[in-house]
């Protein structure tokens, strides 16, 4: 009965929809990932949707608490994915903010989702705002002229301090100095070393992986041994490229979920992204998808 007077009942049950169709998506992934076939494409858009899927059972579930506490339903006042001059806009205004003496509180907060006191203190309920944005740099004052988070490209430490203004710096959100930034596919690799937003230098090769399995011929086993060997050996010389990027400046990795784990040890910051096409192509598409930064209003 209360279920369904607070609205509850409804939510499990999409909750409940939603993790089958998580776990369907889940189950052809991992298949996906086994055979290694031609299906990269369709294996990619079962990674999205799963992420979205777990997204929103996250959120689905954070309205039951709530619910179930009294409490009423949050949601962000407004999104805003900001790019180029649009970034360095906004972060000039957030450099503008001029408080009182420990008015005005600075928090980065890491992905674990873990709500420090002084956010508590500062966002109050919608701190959980916050932490669903991780992670991000959220920004409000004492008497509650600002709220707003960002996600962020180059994140640091975590801290949250109060101050007269707001503690960022401009490399978190936007290019600036040297940097090297690589896409990896497990077909493609692509890397250039930028000057802010200017790339001074470039390299980038792909590999032919089969790309389907003839009824003749050999088994499908051997099929994805050998493919999946192919892929090892393009790995392979991914790594030995950025091995043999020219000096220590900071390294972003970005590209295909399922490979990124091979190539990021020396990686400062890491990011999933859907550039394809030739080479250049796909890090000139890349580089704008890792430089995007999400605004929400909190």
């Amino acid at each position: 009965m209360f279920d369904e007077l607070f609205g509850r009942a409804e939510l499990k049950e999409r909750i409940e929809a939603l993790e089958s169709e998580k776990a369907d998506l889940q189950d052809r992934l991992e298949a996906e990932q086994e055979r290694r076939t031609d299906a990269v494409t369709d294996r990619q858009a079962a990674e999205r949707r799963v992420n979205e899927l777990e997204d929103r059972v996250t959120q689905l579930q954070d309205r039951i608490d709530r619910l179930e506490d009294g409490e009423q339903t949050l949601s962000y006042r407004r999104r805003e994915r900001l790019a180029g001059e649009r970034v360095r806009d906004v972060f000039d205004r957030l450099a503008s903010l001029d408080g009182q003496s420990e008015s005005i509180l600075t928090a980065v907060v890491d992905d674990d989702h873990r709500i420090p006191q002084s956010l508590r203190d500062g966002f109050g309920e919608r701190a959980a705002l916050v932490a669903r944005a991780a992670p991000c740099l959220a920004v409000t004052d004492d008497a509650e002229m600002v709220s707003v988070a960002f996600d962020i490209p180059n994140p640091p430490e975590a801290f949250a301090a109060w101050d007269d203004s707001v503690e960022f710096d401009r490399s978190w959100f936007e290019p600036t100095g040297r940097f090297t930034l690589a896409l990896v596919r497990s077909d493609l690799f692509a890397m250039g070393v930028y000057e802010g937003r200017e790339r001074t230098a470039f390299h980038g090769f792909d590999s032919e992986l089969k790309s389907n399995h003839s009824k003749g011929g050999f088994s499908q086993s051997r099929f994805e041994r050998l493919r999946d060997g192919q892929i090892d050996t393009h790995l392979g010389r991914c790594q030995e490229a950025l091995a043999e990027r020219p000096d220590d400046a900071p390294l972003f990795v970005v590209g295909e979920r399922s490979v990124l784990g091979a190539v990021s040890d020396a990686a400062d910051a890491t990011a999933a992204v859907d550039a394809t096409g030739e080479p250049e192509r796909a890090l000139n598409e890349a580089f704008e998808d890792f430089w995007t930064v999400t605004l929400y209003g909190v």
